[in-house]
């Protein structure tokens, strides 16, 4: 069945969504389970012995073979280096790109009609260059390039929102940015204002706080133990923070589980307790998004609504400090982790189909929206490969083509494989 393709890449993890095509209409798009059942891959990659790129975390743990982090890197000149072998930010990005296409390729039997892939809203015209120009190089041209908070408003639109001029509020795993959009006279979104963005706050910080505060709890136990042994002890820590920290957006007590030498000991922790401790940084991101819609010339009354995506947003403790500072309607999807992918599959509908098909909408209200707003909402149409760009009188994306079946390794001895140490 003809499907299109919507990649989201972050600097923590990637996902991807599908959309398929029913007779002259798109089906809503569907996650993509690309690595054992689970919705989203870690973006890592590392260099295995035999001179091929994995993906995923690296079952003996070597660091110096293994890459993070490489999204926000790209257009910087100084390469990573992967057991002392440089490569540049670019192909790294380009290389889990290519891999969730083919990925996607093996389930469905047939390549994309098209691909979106979303990048973050400050790049500019040369990051977008040396990305397409890597792509180019594992056999993926016709790869369109949208800002995340572009891809971000399509999905919240397909869902209900029917809002003119919305604030993007993107908390990822390392990082948080904040950026505006707005529709166009065509029905459509595009950026405006200067985006503002922190490299030091994301949802693995809200881990480390809730780590902090179970390593202070059992400081008396921990320092009872050998380095060794307070080692084995920690390795589980964070994962089980952020595990905790799932638990409460939800409820409102939860335990952190560590196993000591001397048998398993809980730590109890609350919703109360953990806003307390992250609240002084989040409200840093909910100031730095008011300026960005000061910096535009708006007054926060002007928006229609701010959309949230990436996994964090979850906290309860967000739209609390949102609707406070802002006084306007807060969206936020069920799962706000895949919402750049899914809208990035809806914008590759219309790389496809631009005026004669649109994807179905949800039949459900936006989350966090009245339903009377949702019930009036009209799903937009959609633009085409060029709409991001033509606002800047920039050229469009070459013409999509279909995806030819993938020929790796493009440079010589580099091949995506699956991590072993992520299988099952």
């Amino acid at each position: 069945m003809p499907y299109v393709l919507g990649i989201d890449i972050g600097c923590t993890n990637t996902a991807a969504s599908v959309a398929r095509r029913r007779g002259a209409t798109w089906a809503r798009p569907e996650v993509v389970e690309l690595d054992g059942g689970a919705a989203t891959v870690p973006s890592v990659l590392h260099l295995a012995a035999d001179g091929t790129l994995a993906v995923g975390e690296p079952a003996d743990g070597n660091g110096s073979r293994t890459a993070r982090g490489f999204l926000r890197r790209v257009g910087d000149d100084v390469p990573l280096l992967l057991d002392g072998q440089p490569f540049p930010p670019q192909k790294l990005t380009a290389a889990l790109a290519t891999w969730v296409v083919q990925r996607v390729l093996e389930r469905e039997g047939e390549p994309a009609q098209a691909v979106v892939l979303s990048h973050p809203a400050g790049w500019g015209r040369h990051r977008r260059e040396l990305l397409h120009g890597a792509l180019r190089q594992f056999g993926l041209g016709n790869v369109t390039l949208l800002p995340r908070p572009v891809t971000v408003a399509e999905s919240h639109a397909a869902r209900g929102f029917p809002g003119s001029t919305a604030a993007v509020y993107a908390l990822g795993g390392n990082t948080f940015e904040a950026a505006l959009v707005r529709r166009t006279p065509r029905g459509t979104y595009e950026t405006f204002g200067v985006p503002q963005g922190l490299d030091w706050m994301g949802g693995a910080d809200v881990d480390e706080a809730l780590a902090e505060h179970v390593r202070t709890a059992l400081s008396r136990e921990l320092a009872a133990l050998g380095p060794r042994e307070t080692q084995a002890t920690l390795r589980g820590l964070l994962p089980e923070c952020e595990r905790a920290k799932r638990e409460l957006t939800v409820g409102t007590e939860t335990d952190v589980l560590l196993t000591l030498p001397t048998g398993p000991v809980r730590v109890p922790v609350s919703r109360v307790r953990l806003e307390d401790m992250i609240r002084p940084a989040l409200r840093v991101t909910v100031d730095l998004l008011t300026r960005t819609v000061h910096s535009a010339g708006l007054a926060p009354a002007q928006l229609d609504g701010v959309l949230l995506t990436g996994g964090s947003t979850r906290i309860p403790l967000v739209v609390e400090l949102l609707t406070a500072a802002l006084a306007v309607p807060v969206e936020v999807e069920p799962d706000p982790q895949l919402t750049a992918a899914t809208g990035a599959a809806l914008a590759a509908c219309q790389v496809v189909s631009p005026r004669r098909s649109r994807p179905a909408p949800d039949p459900g209200p936006a989350p966090g929206s009245a339903g009377r707003r949702a019930a009036a909402a009209a799903v937009p149409a959609r633009r085409g490969p060029g709409h991001d760009l033509a606002a800047r009188g920039e050229p469009p994306p070459r013409p999509p083509v279909r995806i030819t079946p993938l020929e790796l390794p493009k440079p010589p001895r580099l091949v995506l494989v699956r991590s072993r140490g992520r299988e099952g």
